[in-house]
């Protein structure tokens, strides 16, 4: 921004300084239609032919300076899009891949669900498994029957539990 600044301030301060014009060995100042010689006007006193060669020449340079600036600030337009381009093409692939990331991130999780899921399936059917196998032995007191079902009941309610978060 601050090359920017600097680069139209001397464009603009060259463009409205006089113009220089050298013209048999001398160099004349052309400014608003009056042609200066070592800083004296002396526009009344050169023939017509020499004042519009002059002012020909003059207007011939302003020409070219303002066809200059034009490519200056062009090139600036250019180089200010490419920027922009360049910030938005970063943007996007920043987008991307915390899209990326987001995806993952989510399979990660289904993932850890269902993994959470079986583990609670398989839990539960040791334990009611072991449960049968003590209660058809007989090994079972009516205390231990009744921890066995509440263990069961907690693994049934963790196995549901899991399924409702998938």
């Amino acid at each position: 921004m601050k090359y920017y600044i600097i680069v139209l301030f001397l464009t603009f301060s060259l463009i409205s300084f006089a113009q220089k014009v050298e013209k048999d060995g001398k160099t004349y100042q052309v400014k608003n239609e009056k042609i200066f010689l070592n800083g004296e006007d002396v526009t009344e006193t050169l023939n017509a032919e020499k004042r519009t060669v002059l002012l020909k020449e003059a207007a011939m340079i302003s020409e070219k300076m303002k066809v200059e600036e034009k490519a200056k600030n062009k090139k600036i337009k250019e180089a200010k899009k490419l920027e922009k381009d360049r910030k938005k093409a970063e943007k996007a692939t920043k987008k991307a891949k915390k899209e990326r990331k987001k995806a993952e991130k989510a399979l990660k999780k289904e993932k850890k669900l269902k993994d959470n899921y079986k583990n609670a399936q398989a839990k539960l059917a040791k334990a009611q498994k072991k449960y049968k196998k003590l209660k058809k032995k007989g090994k079972l007191s009516p205390v231990a029957e009744e921890n066995w079902l509440e263990k069961i009941e907690k693994l049934t309610d963790k196995v549901d539990k899991a399924k409702r978060k998938m």
